[in-house]
């Protein structure tokens, strides 16, 4: 039986990876952050499924304690590890710079040293982002589009990668970088504008909202759904060879779109509901487009998403939805 480590196994992306493994009967270890409230909401429907009592365990550990990284790699030993946990919001890293560089990237230093430590033979996987590229030099971006962060966020990823690709060169570790483009679900973080809007919907249904606060709706991202982009990370440590790859649907839709998309699907005209707030622009560091390439992982490892853009927002819809008692 495999032995994989996910370090954020409580996030969106972690909860489904840690779905796909449980299903490849995989042993699954997860490293959270020890919280003053509940951090497994994500993965409850695991912790509490006697099926999986012996096959998932939960460690305490955060990456920027090195020692507790050393502890449970050393612990487990798995096979694989995936690198999920990051501070992942654009606009807040402008706001706690400091803390979106050291645990987003040097935590990565601390955790690749970790394994290099231990001196066990493992894959590694680390989450990366299409903001490396800032404002892309071409578009689509591929694996060879110049690299240019122009926010803090971005930088500590380009930092996460750059030191990946140090290490798997310089130590021959088996280390993966995916460039993940936005990629969305019903677990998806309330405070992201997806999930914002789906949750509003579902309020206003039930009229315990009457308007959604926006920024930039003309902001176009390559959305992707997010239970098929952890089966990318996976492909990633199947082959024989490590290697980067970026993962994105290819198409590109505004946050207008996602508007309209949701908002149609309970019978709303979304003009009538949402309001521009400009305290919530992002004068700094926002990227009007993103738009990646993804046909080396098509290629290599036979992947492709599978949700498409108005299947997503459904999904996530329908789950506040069901949430707040009301169905499509």
């Amino acid at each position: 039986m495999k032995k994989a480590l996910i370090i954020g196994a409580n996030g969106q992306d972690g909860s489904y990876l840690s779905d796909l493994l449980l299903e490849k009967d995989y042993e699954v270890h997860g490293i959270i952050r020890r919280s003053s409230c509940s951090t497994l909401a994500r993965v409850r429907h695991i912790v509490d499924n006697c099926k999986f009592n012996d096959r998932f365990f939960i460690h305490f550990g955060d990456l920027s304690d090195s020692l507790s990284l050393i502890k449970v790699i050393e612990e487990v030993r798995p096979d694989e590890i995936y690198n999920l946990a990051a501070q992942s919001q654009v606009y807040v890293s402008f706001d706690i710079p400091e803390y979106t560089g050291d645990v987003s990237g040097l935590g990565v230093t601390r955790l690749l040293e970790a394994i290099n430590i231990s001196q066990i033979k493992t894959k590694y996987f680390q989450a990366c982002s299409s903001e490396i590229f800032g404002n892309p030099a071409e578009t689509p971006q591929n694996e060879n589009t110049r690299l240019n962060p122009v926010n803090p966020y971005g930088v500590s990823k380009l930092y996460a990668y750059l030191m990946t690709s140090v290490y798997r060169s310089t130590y021959g570790m088996f280390n993966c970088s995916g460039i993940l483009y936005s990629h969305e679900s019903p677990r998806r973080a309330e405070n992201f504008v997806t999930r914002k809007i789906t949750k509003s919907i579902a309020k206003i249904l039930t009229k315990k909202q009457d308007f959604l606060y926006l920024g930039n709706i003309e902001s176009k991202r390559d959305w992707g759904f997010a239970k098929d982009y952890v089966e990318a990370m996976w492909l990633m440590l199947q082959q024989d060879k490590p290697d980067d790859y970026i993962i994105a649907s290819g198409q590109t839709y505004s946050v207008k779109d996602f508007l309209a998309e949701a908002f149609s699907l309970v019978n709303l005209d979304w003009q009538k509901y949402v309001k521009l707030d400009q305290r919530l622009l992002r004068p700094k560091g926002d990227v009007s487009l993103f738009v990646g390439d993804a046909s080396k992982a098509r290629k290599v490892l036979n992947w492709k998403p599978k949700t498409s853009f108005k299947e997503i927002v459904r999904l996530m819809l329908e789950a506040d939805l069901k949430s707040e008692g009301v169905s499509l």
